[in-house]
């Protein structure tokens, strides 16, 4: 069941969903791919040589430049209004409309400051979700499909609602775990607290049966995970993903000042899935630009799997239950949130809008970060620069 009042509130605030990546083929993911090493050697590749018509690729960036968000002010001064009261810091400010445009990994067209590390918003799900990836791949939890009580047992799943919570439900959004965390409660009740997200009392459903986009659910995850690793996520993350596919120092998994866990005697601190009340994942274009890259070669950085193919096809297959969503992934499956795109391309949203989109069919990753609309806008004139 989708609650549609919510999805009314979710495409203009994420702008957009997606699909199932199908596999590569061997030939896209061999050892003859580009990948682009330290951030001052990524090469620019002409238009004309990655198959665009360098005119029409012009006008579409020409267009996305136009495209400056009016959702986030450039202070976010609208922020507590929209999600409601901050836990976590913000910046002072975030850059104007910026982006890129990869082909076979080259860089084909880039605009805006791209070196400028913003929060990213719910962009941050998908790299909790290769995070997950990960940790089922190394077989630190045996099966997706586990109840998460079988792993942690800090409370947060003793209830009868909550030990039914599996991990892919978490990833699925559709775990309907009940419980407070870090002040906010999974309820989304009350304004203050949540700003124009508020939503009215309603009854839990049985875990895996109901969809509903909550950020709460989301940062008890993040928590689990940090039980799983015994390591702070952002550690995680700098080490087995970041450094392996050459990204800057620049970004930031900034915590909520309260959000502190005891793990083997040590107190850590335990990151969010977004940026709705502050901190969250700080980062610029150009490494998420690589991020989306790894995942559209199938979790592997030249000679490294870093996560598993397997682990991304999963990861971009709709469930039974909710919109077009996989694991922490928007899809393009049924709703077709991208009409002009192909099927099987997926994306990481956030609001502002901040969008790193993936297609595995004409080889492209696009980075397009504080814009007005839905990315179909600008994918859709990118793709009729296609000549080849």
């Amino acid at each position: 069941m989708i609650r549609k009042s919510f999805l009314l509130f979710l495409f203009p605030v994420l702008a957009a969903c997606t699909r199932p990546a199908t596999s590569l083929n061997d030939s896209t993911a061999s050892a003859k791919s580009y990948y682009p090493g330290s951030d001052a050697s990524w090469k620019h590749q002409s238009p004309s040589v990655e198959g665009f018509d360098p005119a029409r690729l012009a006008e579409a960036v020409a267009f996305a430049k136009t495209q400056e968000t009016t959702q986030m002010t450039p202070n976010f001064s609208t922020q507590e209004e929209i999600f409601g009261k901050l836990l976590g810091p913000m910046p002072a400010s975030h850059a104007a409309t910026n982006g890129l445009i990869l082909r076979h990994g080259y860089i084909v067209a880039e605009w805006g400051e791209t070196q400028q590390a913003d929060p990213t918003y719910s962009a941050a799900k998908s790299f909790l979700s290769t995070i997950l990836g990960m940790t089922i791949d190394r077989g630190m939890i045996k099966d997706i499909h586990e109840p998460v009580a079988n792993y942690i047992h800090d409370g947060g799943y003793d209830s009868e609602q909550n030990r039914k919570v599996t991990w892919e439900y978490h990833a699925r959004q559709t775990s309907e775990w009940e419980g407070e965390l870090w002040g906010k409660n999974a309820d989304f009740i009350g304004h203050e607290a949540f700003g124009k997200g508020e939503r009215k009392p309603r009854a839990l459903q049985a875990p895996g049966t109901y969809y509903e986009y909550n950020d709460v659910r989301i940062n008890r995850l993040a928590l689990s995970l940090l039980r799983i690793w015994q390591r702070p996520l952002p550690d995680v993350l700098k080490t087995e993903i970041m450094d392996p596919i050459g990204a800057s120092n620049s970004w930031r998994w900034v915590p909520y000042p309260n959000a502190v866990a005891t793990v083997n005697g040590k107190q850590m601190p335990s990151v969010s899935g977004g940026t709705r009340w502050g901190g969250g994942l700080w980062i610029n274009a150009r490494d998420e630009a690589r991020f989306g890259y790894l995942m559209l070669r199938q979790g592997r950085w030249d000679k490294k799997q870093i996560v598993s193919a397997d682990w991304i096809k999963q990861a971009t297959t709709p469930g039974t239950v909710g919109p077009d969503y996989g694991y922490l992934w928007w899809l393009n499956t049924t709703l077709k949130p991208w009409p002009d795109a192909p099927a099987n391309s997926f994306a990481a949203l956030g609001a502002g809008s901040n969008t790193i989109w993936v297609d595995p069919t004409h080889d492209i990753v696009i980075v397009w970060r504080w814009h007005n609309g839905s990315p179909n806008d600008l994918i859709k004139r990118v793709l009729a620069a296609l000549k080849s």
